[in-house]
């Protein structure tokens, strides 16, 4: 019997819009490319339109466009896919075992990293539903949405139409939901029990959703994964007219007529982008994408307020130990001596700095090479702490925290650095070849079934962890996700402060695009 079936007629979902076909293939049913929206350039998604006869759903759709190639590297650590794109990007994918309507099963609906300005639903082929649809009994839906200068350029000095463009790469995500809502059943989903997850950008994107108002009742749990992002290091130095005014004048629009730029191909849009980005650079202006608080999106909740919504809704924050820490070369880690790692810390914090790095280090990380805490970093941990810390002593729901802090037999011992958690959160660590650890095994089960049980019940405790308590308005338990997992209380209330203080600067190459559209160095100091 062959594992894949795909028929004429079967299997065929109807959506509140009309049909769609997709492919069985060893028990777990694939829909590709479902167009959940449409949307005019700097526009609010619409739904689409309804259609007659039947949809194939077997390829999955275009991804947002970006303004610079994107350039193959570190596959070995993350490996990655690409595919074409198209500002009309507005698809999801989703897979399931079941398309019973009454079969009710947890919904995980996955927003993918890249900040806000790069990735897609299937960038890393680890983002892939098909073990946790078929090991896990959950939906996994994963979803495309406009980015960069596509769904967060600023043009609303330009018509009361345009008076959310900053935002409508989150409207897209907010449409994507309502079409959870509206067909997962069909799927097999709950649309009542929607959990939101995401990494790093994705991750951002769930603590943003969780502020935009009309999110309300389309999930009901989160999970943030190195994805609560300081307010400011997306910031933009140049004011929004200037830069609209800008892209328009390289274009040679010489009324800046917005029509015209919203209508201007793609090619030519990226181009003039650049060549504006480039000019600001040159100012010494930065120029970034994001979403801006307004009516509609409320505010970043570290610096002002949770909105009274989502602090009823369950949550799940954490960080890997290493992220973007770049590792000191001091040949292999493990043949060391305690000297000589005491003598590579003091020389990287300071003497007074470095001991006291270590006695806080070791309390934290007991058994742990402390070669490692040269690695530590300050660009995501410590605004995900104040965020773990205000939302357990405000919210009426639980909130977890964890740290993923494996060493992995990469480069003569590389701490987790930022990715390397999300393959064995979604049960696909076999998949990728740097996961094949020690431990593996272990960690992809405890890993995914932690995530997979706060999707079902809001309690990420499961069968191989020690006991995991949400946090409280004074205590904040910490599951540290290593080779042996273990809980940890106010981990970070020492150390980190002793990192931020001593830690030295370092820069890092983001790739902005020159003048003439072309890759180039842009660094920026963490």
């Amino acid at each position: 019997m062959s594992d894949f079936f795909c028929g004429l007629d079967n299997p065929i979902v109807e959506t509140t819009k009309g049909k769609l076909r997709g492919f069985l293939f060893d028990g777990v049913y694939h829909f590709q490319g479902i167009r959940y929206a449409k949307a005019k350039r700097f526009e609010m998604p619409q739904p689409v339109e309804a259609w007659e006869g039947v949809r194939d759903a077997m390829s999955y759709g275009m991804i947002c466009p970006v303004l610079s190639e994107p350039m193959p590297t570190g596959e070995v650590m993350t490996p990655h896919r690409f595919w074409p794109s198209s500002e009309h990007c507005q698809y999801l994918n989703v897979w399931s075992s079941s398309l019973d309507e009454t079969a009710k099963k947890p919904v995980m609906f996955w927003i993918h990293g890249g900040g806000y300005a790069a990735g897609s639903s299937i960038e890393q082929e680890c983002y892939d539903g098909f073990n946790l649809a078929k090991l896990d009994d959950v939906v996994f839906v994963s979803v495309n949405h406009r980015l960069n200068a596509f769904g967060y350029l600023d043009v609303s000095d330009f018509g009361a139409e345009y008076a959310n463009s900053y935002n409508v790469g989150m409207a897209d995500l907010v449409e994507a939901l309502r079409w959870v809502r509206d067909n997962i059943a069909k799927f097999g989903g709950d649309p009542e029990n929607v959990t939101i997850l995401g990494q790093s950008g994705g991750g951002g994107k769930v603590t943003v959703l969780g502020q935009i108002p009309e999110t309300d009742g389309l999930f009901a749990k989160a999970i943030v994964m190195s994805g609560v992002i300081p307010e400011g290091d997306f910031g933009t130095d140049v004011a929004p007219k200037e830069l609209v005014e800008k892209v328009m004048d390289e274009l040679r629009i010489e009324d800046h007529d917005i029509k015209k730029l919203a209508k201007t191909p793609v090619p030519q849009y990226i181009w003039a982008m650049n060549r504006a980005i480039a000019f600001f650079g040159k100012q010494g202006k930065r120029v970034n994408w994001s979403p801006k608080p307004n009516d509609y999106y409320k505010c970043d909740p570290v610096t002002e307020d949770f909105t009274a919504h989502s602090l009823t809704v369950p949550t799940m924050v954490g960080t890997v130990i290493a992220e973007f820490g770049f590792p000191m070369q001091v040949g292999d880690r493990k043949k060391l001596s305690v000297q000589e790692r005491e003598k590579y810390v003091k020389e990287y914090y300071g003497e007074e700095g470095g001991q006291a790095i270590l006695d806080a280090f070791r309390k934290v990380y007991p058994g742990k090479n402390e070669i490692y805490a040269t690695d530590l970093e300050c660009m995501f941990l410590p605004d995900t702490v104040k965020y773990v810390k205000k939302k357990a002593a405000e919210a009426s729901a639980p909130v977890y925290n964890y740290m993923f802090a494996k060493v992995f037999d990469y480069d003569m011992g590389r701490a987790a650095w930022h990715c390397s958690d999300i393959p064995f959160f979604l049960h696909n660590a076999e998949r990728i070849p740097i996961c094949h650890q020690s431990n593996y095994r272990m960690l992809d089960r405890v890993m995914s079934g932690a995530f997979v049980n706060f999707a079902r019940t809001g309690n990420p405790n499961v069968e191989g962890l020690p006991e995991w308590k949400p946090c409280e308005k004074d205590k904040t338990f910490t599951m540290v996700f290593d080779d042996t997992c273990y809980v940890n209380v106010n981990m970070q209330d020492e150390l980190l402060p002793l990192i931020q203080k001593h830690k030295p600067p370092f820069t890092f190459d983001f790739g902005a695009p020159a003048d003439d559209g072309e890759e180039s160095g842009n660094a920026w100091v963490f």
